[in-house]
């Protein structure tokens, strides 16, 4: 296998990881940035933003590798390193956006409770 295709064997498989991790976190990504953002169109955008990083982020880290010297790895293990570093990112990325939005999570037992609905004792019906 030549440079070239050795090299794009590893960016493709970083594109290919990160579209599934985004295709498998769309749905409840986007559940929650629509409670939290309060609009669709605010977690529509908060939604694109956070697929385009979670691609992005791994293919810059794939792009970025470069073996020392090409002639003395086999092709997989070069893939294999390449995918390593790009996977590292894709991960630094997803536990950045989880860390993000995590802290706007209301906590405690008033999260729990659906609005208009009143748990209290001594409370209106």
């Amino acid at each position: 296998m030549t440079e070239t295709g050795t090299f794009l064997a590893g960016v493709g498989m970083t594109l290919v990881a990160a579209l599934l991790v985004v295709l498998y976190l769309r749905r409840p990504l986007d559940r929650l940035l629509i409670e939290l953002c309060g609009t669709e169109e605010r977690a529509r955008f908060w939604s694109a933003f956070t697929s385009v990083s979670l691609v992005l982020v791994p293919l810059v880290f794939a792009l970025d590798y470069r073996p020392d010297d090409f002639e003395k790895i086999p092709a997989v293990i070069g893939i294999a390193t390449q995918v390593k570093w790009a996977l590292g990112g894709l991960v630094a990325t997803a536990t950045l956006v989880a860390f993000t939005l995590s802290r706007f999570i209301p906590r405690g037992p008033a999260a729990a409770t659906p609005p208009g609905r009143n748990t209290g004792a001594g409370g209106a019906a």
